[in-house]
């Protein structure tokens, strides 16, 4: 079959009047969620896939804006027509998580009480906040269960909790490049990314709407180590290695190596384009997540009332989320006889490896849907 893009896409927006008690203990009287779909749901309304996604994405999955090549969705090489998720088959949804800056409610929206941007006031957000507002959302648009969620990275963590509170409405799980917790080093480089925002002069304690100002330094320097932990050191050696911009050293601060170039423009480029206070928020919502936390720090025993089939996979590069931390869950699954596939794809680009057009990878996504594809029309 012929892979191709979806094409131009258009957000929709969802707004609930049903308030919403966080794990934080605060309550959001409303709110609005932003979100996409492609494909078309069928008739029984067994076809539904839901994508969750990571730190800096959204809920633009697939397709273009506009016929616009360069708003075309993070993981459109994974979902669309003739894709390993294939839109022919399935009804994919994309959500941009509570806290976002996307079009979700978060810090940048206008508090209603008070008519002023939410800013340094906007409550925490978790993984397990994001798994009750999609559930909430799902009810809306008629789906009771789905026959996947999937999602890489902090969307993974999604996915694995999707089947801990929701096991239910779930019957699939792929989990790709994610982790049962953070280590004690994830949480280091997220500190110090947060650092950088909150030291920065225009950050104002998270007020800087009000101050017509943004926090560009801080966020720029966050993007740049984050850039940096989701690259191999093979990655970025065949990329870049020490080629310089120029054929001679200047002697000074400037960027002078093609890996220093590369990596101002791309926090520049970010800096631009997302909300320092949901930055802020989307990495503590990654430091808390521990689901065993409240079983003792057994995960088995966590999973123990879950219900989904899995799908879980690493990238034999990534040293964020290596594959040791993949193997953790998958023990976790096999402990409970839940039904596992594990896939440990030798890829030389690191964490960012869900997101690139590994064929091997593709090719394992592909017919783990096939199979799914075949239950949801046997039903």
């Amino acid at each position: 079959m012929t892979r191709s893009s979806i094409g131009d896409v258009h957000p929709q927006h969802m707004v609930f009047d049903e308030p919403i008690l966080l794990q934080c203990g605060e309550t959001l009287l409303s709110y609005q969620l932003t979100f996409e779909t492609y494909g078309s749901l069928n008739e029984k309304k067994t076809n539904a896939v839901l994508v969750c996604h990571a730190l800096n994405a959204s809920h633009h999955v697939a397709g273009t804006y506009n016929g616009d090549e360069k708003t075309r969705g993070w993981w459109d090489n994974l979902v669309g027509p003739g894709r390993p998720l294939d839109t022919n088959h399935f009804f994919v949804i994309g959500v941009n998580n509570l806290g976002g800056c996307h079009g979700s409610t978060g810090p940048s929206s206008v508090n209603p009480a008070t008519t002023e941007p939410w800013g340094s006031t906007f409550p925490m957000v978790t993984v397990e906040d994001w798994v009750e507002t999609q559930a909430r959302l799902a009810t809306k648009l008629g789906i009771e269960i789905f026959a996947a969620v999937i999602g890489g990275s902090l969307g993974g963590m999604q996915a694995l909790q999707w089947t801990i509170d929701q096991p239910t409405r779930i019957k699939n799980a792929v989990i790709v490049a994610s982790a049962p917790k953070l280590s004690a080093q994830n949480i280091a480089f997220n500190e110090v990314a947060r650092q950088a925002i909150t030291l920065d002069p225009e950050f104002y304690g998270g007020d800087f709407y009000q101050q017509k100002s943004l926090p560009r330094s801080g966020l720029k320097i966050a993007r740049m180590i984050g850039h940096i932990t989701y690259l191999s050191d093979d990655a970025m050696d065949v990329k870049f290695g020490r080629s310089l911009r120029e054929d001679v050293l200047r002697f000074n601060f400037d960027t002078e190596f093609q890996i220093e170039s590369y990596l101002r423009y791309q926090g520049d480029k970010f800096a631009e384009t997302f909300d320092a206070n949901t930055y802020l928020r989307i990495t503590k919502a990654l430091d808390y997540f521990d689901p065993a936390a409240k079983h003792s720090d057994k995960l088995p025993a966590t999973l123990s009332h879950a219900q989904a089939n899995y799908l879980v996979i690493s990238f034999t590069s990534d040293w964020r989320f290596s594959p040791k931390r993949s193997r953790e869950i998958v023990d976790a699954l096999v402990a409970n006889k839940l039904n596992v596939s594990y896939g440990e794809i030798d890829s030389p680009h690191g964490h960012d490896a869900f997101l690139m057009d590994e064929p091997v990878y593709h090719d394992l996504i592909g017919a783990y849907f096939d199979r799914v594809w075949k239950e949801c029309k046997d039903e």
